[in-house]
């Protein structure tokens, strides 16, 4: 597995593991299956591990704290905090305040089982808060000992470099893919002046650009994506072009539509990370895969050339779910 740098020292494999939906959103959980598939993992030479107290809540914190305790190679951990959400519920409130970030840390801490937390985020930004003083808070986490780094979540250009006044930030980590390139505009060229790294999540549009689903009725009960306005009945029909092109492009190179969407994100530079989600055994190896895929110039062009020009249809979230996009 190849590696790559995120800000100024956090060297972690080019291609890092989701966790999420591990534990909840894409349907039943099976914790026997999601050690396995953290383990062939690092097996694989992935050593960055996302996750958030929200996912569950607090159970795929739980489940990666059981992992750890017996792993005895070095993983790197990302968590996140700001989202609160009662279990069951989608419904959420955003809460950045010092204090409680330094109460939701103790409890990832307790909850992973680490002393140390090597990447720490705001999940999502509530504008009513100013992030100089949610950056303040974090900095005291790092002078403790508690946090090694700081990162951000879907923010803006503007939002970024305040709190980089603040404190250097190491990773934005923000929705990118060959279906959602609004960050190109302002947030990436920002991150890139400012010597910030970028983790791309839902790299394969939340397994839509793999071209497995075809049709709004094939997510099984539990799965978030039917409430999703890009999958909906209508919509899924269109955006689907987009897949059918990724699938035609990956079969002339050889490569599975999974890895040639992974490959794209890390040619765009050096300082991405991107971050697919899996539960599956199978789908970790393919993705493992793409970090050996090199793409020429002219395929880059190509396959931007051919997904730019077809539409997209919907947001990426409902409105409950865009609370603290872009803020």
């Amino acid at each position: 597995m190849k590696m790559r740098t995120l800000g100024a020292n956090l060297s972690i494999s080019a291609i890092g593991l989701g966790c999420m939906g591990m534990s909840e959103f894409y349907g039943p959980r099976d914790d026997s299956e999601s050690l396995r598939v953290l383990a062939r993992a690092v097996e694989l030479g992935i050593n960055f591990f996302d996750t958030a107290d929200m996912y569950g809540p607090h159970h795929n914190e739980q489940l990666i704290g059981r992992f750890l305790a017996h792993n005895k190679q070095p993983v790197h951990i990302a968590t996140k905090f700001g989202i609160v959400r009662n279990p069951g519920e989608y419904s959420r409130s955003l809460e950045n305040s010092a204090d409680y970030a330094r109460k939701a840390c103790e409890g990832s801490l307790r909850r992973l089982g680490v002393e140390q937390i090597d990447l720490y985020y705001v999940h999502r930004i509530n504008r009513e808060q100013p992030i100089e003083e949610t950056i303040d808070g974090l900095a005291r986490l790092v002078q403790a000992g508690k946090i090694a780094r700081i990162g951000l979540c879907e923010v803006s250009a503007e939002t970024l470099r305040r709190a980089h006044a603040v404190h250097p930030i190491t990773a934005v980590q923000t929705e990118y893919s060959l279906w959602t390139r609004e960050v190109e505009r302002e947030v990436l060229p920002t991150c890139r002046e400012l010597g910030v790294g970028f983790v791309p999540y839902s790299p394969l549009g939340r397994g839509f650009l793999t071209g497995r689903f075809q049709h709004a009725t094939e997510f099984g009960e539990g799965d978030f994506r039917t409430n999703l306005p890009r999958f909906a009945e209508g919509a899924i029909d269109i955006n689907r072009q987009v897949a059918d092109e990724i699938a035609v492009i990956a079969k002339q190179k050889g490569c599975s539509p999974a890895q040639l969407s992974l490959a794209w994100l890390l040619s765009k530079g050096p300082d991405i990370v991107p971050i697919p989600g899996t539960k599956q055994l199978r789908y970790i190896e393919d993705n493992a895969a793409a970090a050996q895929i090199t793409l020429s110039i002219e395929e880059q062009q190509q396959l931007e050339m051919a997904t730019a020009r077809l539409p997209v249809v919907g947001e990426r979230y409902t409105s409950e779910g865009m609370k603290g996009v872009n803020a």
